[in-house]
């Protein structure tokens, strides 16, 4: 009765809504014929009349259980209230989505045939037929079926994407990812469950199998993921396939930076959002930190994205349970100094392997899902996930907010009629942005919109490096440097040049959310046919500098491609220290890694001259007339030297104090290059108190791959000591 009476109610707006589209085609037939008579010449032309119309649907999952934790059935929309911004909004539809929990080994279920289950699912709205027992899935990428807005494909079904990050996985973490998948495939799938597989590798997010609950398929394609495919056919398993490539300098982006892994993360969730229902993610990884050169804009993104499309992320922590020594095993050598005496060391480790998982943590914690963590039996993180969704209601209503601001706008549903029920839901929602339709004064609006945004725009991947020198006692010079894929830049032919520019806006807040510091600026680069042809492989950097007192600050910036409207975001927080409080070490600035060192009036199209170059002796990346271009990422080719370059203060000074210096490279916990000791007997900048060290060494010795590389600082008069150290990459 219900569905006929809803029928009878469509037909009857359906009616209406013909009659009044008549009604106007007969009003504007008779304007127009009004305005074609004799006379209407001499009226002046009214002006054309535009119609607009924007619908935004939301759509939510529900969950509404009572005081014993059972889902309530049976609800319909005129059950449910809803409000966004305070203002009341209508319901347009409510599905009850019944997931039950059964085994699939206890309902008797045949994988792949068409042996009934426990699940009813109507034929309109019933997934697509899986393939015939003991077929085998295409190893050609899939994608995610989607549906029509307000229509549930998957009815009664539970959903869950197996997502494997093989960019951070070595292969005892993939082996042990893929047994857990293989374990919970054959085992744990209840009927109600449909699984999806996705991996990112190479720089790429593939889609290697849509929903399907046949299990002969799934442990194909998750096998042949892990392994490689077979192309030869010689029973031996190829390489794992390369997947997609960022070109060469989204590759030096990719080393050092996990805001790929995120971004990737991001993009797979976005794969998920035109299915209505709830989804959960398990996401295999072995740790994911966000450290100095990587971007929290990128995370916030992330899980909002996931917010944005029900999805619920669970971590699931590759390496399972790590038991480490205090003082590390066979495989490194034994500390040194007084750490390993007082526990600092055994500290240090574990505290790294911690903020390893703070990310996954964080990730699962936002987006409504539990991370695993220390388990040796991985498939317990995807039993969690499964367990996670039980019986919801999707509930749909169009918003009477239509603007593409990207703000955040607060939802409450709650129930009428008094019924008493434990109701979850999504607290609200950002909208989406639209920023590339600007005019002028729109687009200067937009920059501005953009940065007070929560929820960052990340379609631009750009890098960043803060550093400090001291000038005085009291103020301090942080030089920023910025790059961006020259790849993720369009060009416009203007004047038979190629030419892109690229518009700066950031802001620099101190701990308690006070802007400091702002910049805005513009960068227009021309280029030749022969340098607009190597933009693809080349990033393009961009300089400024800023003058702070100590203490604790976050930058945001963003750039923005003001030929296509997209927009990048990086945020992070830094600190100054105050280096006059230093007592027990040498008192340093931060150390500046380079392989570019250009002169100061030579204008680069990939470098950009600001405001704080304008006095160059505030700039102490200059030098000899030549200014000395940080490596953002920190990915050095061989066949080039090193720059490195920092200071050392010595206070109360009046004439330099000796100090010597060297440079070490590690792999792992063997010493592959130290340089030669650098004596340093003059130099005392007489304000600062500034005695510069800088080195240059030839990299052509060393093998390509990951390194440790260190700057030791020593005053024999003082009996002290400074270090520094950061992980680096070498390339052929």
């Amino acid at each position: 009765m219900l569905n006929v009476k809803r029928k009878t109610e469509n037909e009857e707006r359906h009616r209406a809504f013909g009659s009044s589209v008549l009604r106007f085609a007969f009003y504007v037939c008779l304007v127009l014929a009004l305005c074609a008579a004799p006379g209407a010449a001499q009226q002046p032309a009214a002006p054309a009349a535009t119609f607009r119309s924007t619908t935004r649907l939301i759509v939510q999952t529900v969950s509404v259980k009572d005081k014993d934790g059972r889902p309530i059935e049976g609800l319909t929309a005129k059950d449910f209230a809803i409000t966004e911004d305070g203002e009341p909004q209508t319901v347009s539809f409510v599905e009850f989505q019944k997931l039950p929990t059964v085994p699939a080994s206890a309902s008797q279920v045949t994988v792949g045939d068409s042996t009934s289950t426990d699940i009813a699912t109507p034929a309109a709205v019933a997934p697509p037929p899986a393939a015939a027992a003991g077929a085998v899935a295409s190893t050609t990428d899939a994608r995610i079926a989607s549906s029509p807005p307000g229509d549930i494909r998957y009815r009664n079904r539970r959903l869950l994407v197996l997502y494997f990050d093989l960019t951070s996985m070595p292969p005892p973490d993939l082996l042990r990812a893929y047994n857990a998948a293989r374990k919970y495939i054959n085992t744990q799938m209840t009927p109600a469950d449909l699984v999806a597989v996705m991996g990112f590798q190479g720089g790429g997010v593939r889609v290697k199998q849509d929903f399907t609950d046949n299990k002969a398929q799934l442990l194909e394609v998750v096998q042949t993921l892990v392994f490689g495919e077979d192309k030869d056919g010689d029973g031996i398993p190829d390489t794992l396939e390369e997947g997609t490539s960022f070109g060469q300098d989204d590759a030096e982006f990719a080393i050092l930076n996990t805001d790929r892994q995120l971004s990737a993360l991001q993009t797979a969730v976005g794969m998920l959002r035109p299915l209505p229902d709830q989804k959960s993610l398990v996401y295999f990884a072995s740790g994911l930190r966000l450290n100095g050169v990587d971007n929290q804009a990128q995370l916030r993104a992330t899980t909002n994205a996931a917010l944005r499309a029900n999805v619920a992320i669970f971590p699931v922590d590759a390496r399972g349970l790590v038991a480490s020594a205090p003082l590390g095993d066979a495989t490194r050598a034994s500390p040194g100094m007084t750490a390993m005496l007082t526990g600092q060391a055994a500290g240090n480790l574990m505290s790294n392997f911690q903020r390893s998982q703070d990310t996954l943590y964080a990730l699962a914690k936002d987006t409504g899902g539990k991370a695993m963590f220390d388990y040796n039996d991985l498939s317990l993180g995807i039993v969690q996930a499964a367990q996670a969704v039980t019986s919801y209601y999707i509930v749909g209503f169009y918003s009477n907010h239509t603007a593409l601001d990207g703000k955040f706008h607060r939802v409450k549903i709650t129930l009428n009629g008094g019924l008493s029920a434990d109701v979850t839901y999504r607290q609200g929602y950002f909208a989406d942005k639209e920023f590339a339709k600007f005019n002028e004064a729109d687009k200067e609006r937009q920059l501005e919109d953009a940065l007070m945004l929560e929820n960052p725009v990340t379609e631009i991947t750009i890098a960043m490096e803060l550093n400090y020198f001291q000038l005085n006692r009291a103020e301090y010079f942080v030089p920023v440097a910025v790059k961006i894929p020259g790849s993720e830049l369009a060009l416009a032919r203007r004047r038979g040049a190629a030419r892109t520019m690229i518009d700066f806006i950031g802001e620099v807040k101190d701990e308690y959310g006070i802007t400091i510091q702002n910049v805005r600026d513009k960068l227009d680069i021309k280029l030749s046919d022969d340098t607009a042809a190597q933009l693809a492989k080349r990033p393009i950097q961009y300089e400024t500098g800023f003058t702070l007192l100590p203490g604790k600050y976050v930058i945001k910036f963003l750039a923005r491609d003001s030929e296509t409207g997209r927009v990048g975001t990086f945020q992070a927080a830094f600190t100054v220290p105050n280096l006059n409080r230093e007592e027990k070490r040498i008192p340093i600035s931060s150390v500046v890694l380079s392989s570019q060192r250009v002169p100061f009036s030579e204008a680069l199209y990939n470098v950009q001259k600001s405001d704080s170059d304008k006095n160059v002796n505030a700039n102490p990346l200059v030098f000899d007339g030549q200014k000395l271009i940080p490596s953002i990422t920190r990915v050095f080719s061989k066949s080039r030297e090193m720059f490195v370059f920092l200071q050392a203060y010595e206070r109360g000074a009046t004439t330099t104090q000796p100090l010597v210096a060297f440079v070490t490279f590690y792999r792992g916990e063997v010493k592959a290059l130290e340089t030669a000791p650098l004596p340093v007997t003059e130099g005392l900048e007489v304000r600062s108190k500034a005695v510069a060290l800088r080195f240059s060494l030839p990299l052509d010795s060393l093998a390509t791959g990951r390194y440790e590389c260190q700057v030791t600082v020593l005053d024999p008069a003082g009996q002290k000591a400074a270090f520094w150290r950061a992980p680096v990459v070498l390339v052929p």
